[in-house]
């Protein structure tokens, strides 16, 4: 699937975005707040938590939204919600760092495998939300040590002022032609869970192959060559798409719809033609027992699934769990993924090893 948002389109799209916002308006006052006194696993009472701190590589609008709805709906912790605001392995490496005094009580968002990970390193404390059972098996941590908020298709991103549909690439493979050299603008890497998806999948569909990487090495090479920056953040990413330094991206369907539609940023998509990486990204309370009772509280709220619905409305994230047909906004419907088929045991097992490659021997080089 192709989509390219066009201003005349931006306006209706954005009429029926804001006609969805209208319906489920009341939706946060729906949502059931927990109680103060969260129940551990063994079902005994927790005190209040002081504070809370939440670490989160959201967009930051998203993330102030809801924390004014959950500081609302639960009035003990009006005004003692803070939240930190770093790429996914930035906040995993926090946590690690911070392992024997733990500084934060909840993680949102995160790839499937930076999840497992701070799983097995014993950073996350086991807790199901209320509303866990409306997410598939598959999509959360058999010991309820995280569990899927939303799926996160990366695709093509383009500057909609210097392209269209049928001049932006088509696939991933196209990045890698000539006509783009020193088109392209990419988010840092190695600091960014979603970077790292994307580009250890262009190796991984070479390593499916022959099980070999060297494929998916040439073509990041040549990707490497035509990447005029390395964009520190997203907001940097975003700023030099928006100003033409780079005509091209690669990043989170999410990000494609939000921008244009919120924020006026001349951006269109491609859904690339091979298919697209689709991310599960999670939540998961973080091993801290003075801010347990806040992070469980607020993993309730945020799994409500009026909640989720208002955020697939509002900020077009695709809900990992189910969610009534009444209450999907109609992009939602009317959607078509073409997922890239990915062995993601295998990709776990060697996605550190493909991108400590690419960091040493690739980027900048090309």
């Amino acid at each position: 699937m192709k989509a390219h948002i066009t201003r005349r389109r931006l306006a209706a799209v954005t009429a029926i975005a804001t006609a969805g916002a209208l319906l489920l308006s009341g939706c946060a006052g729906d949502v059931a707040p927990p109680k103060s006194e969260a129940p551990t696993d063994g079902g005994s009472k927790v005190t209040p938590s002081e504070s809370l701190t939440i670490y989160t590589g959201r967009d930051k609008d998203e993330v102030a939204w809801v924390v004014s709805e959950f500081e609302k709906a639960n009035p003990d912790y009006a005004g003692k919600v803070t939240t930190v605001i770093a790429g996914a392995q930035d906040n995993l490496d926090r946590m690690r760092a911070e392992a024997g005094n733990p500084q934060a009580g909840f993680l949102w968002g995160g790839t499937q495998q930076q999840f497992e990970q701070a799983a097995k390193e014993g950073l996350l404390a086991a807790y199901e939300p209320k509303n866990g059972d409306a997410v598939d098996a598959k999509y959360k941590d058999p010991k309820n040590q995280w569990i899927a908020e939303m799926l996160l298709p990366e695709v093509i991103i383009y500057n909609s002022d210097l392209l269209d549909e049928k001049s932006a690439p088509q696939d991933w493979a196209d990045l890698a032609e000539p006509e783009w050299k020193d088109k392209i603008v990419i988010r840092d890497v190695m600091p960014s869970g979603t970077m790292r998806t994307i580009y250890a999948s262009m190796v991984y569909s070479a390593f499916a192959k022959d099980s070999k990487p060297d494929a998916g090495y040439d073509l990041l090479k040549k990707i490497d060559a035509n990447t005029v920056s390395y964009a520190a953040t997203p907001d940097d990413m975003y700023t030099q798409l928006d100003q033409g330094t780079g005509q091209v991206t690669v990043w989170n369907m999410q990000d494609a719809l939000i921008q244009p539609l919120k924020n006026n940023r001349p951006w269109g998509y491609v859904m690339p033609k091979s298919g697209a990486p689709v991310l599960v990204d999670g939540v998961g309370i973080i091993k801290n027992e003075k801010q347990q009772a806040a992070a469980q509280a607020f993993m309730d709220f945020l799994m409500e699934p009026k909640m989720q619905a208002k955020l697939a409305t509002d900020y077009y994230q695709i809900p990992a769990m189910d969610i009534p047909s009444a209450d999907q906004p109609d992009w939602m419907k009317d959607f078509k993924l073409k997922e890239m088929k990915i062995d993601w045991a295998v990709f776990a097992e060697h996605q550190d090893e493909w991108m400590t490659y690419w960091a040493d021997n690739i980027k900048d080089k090309g």
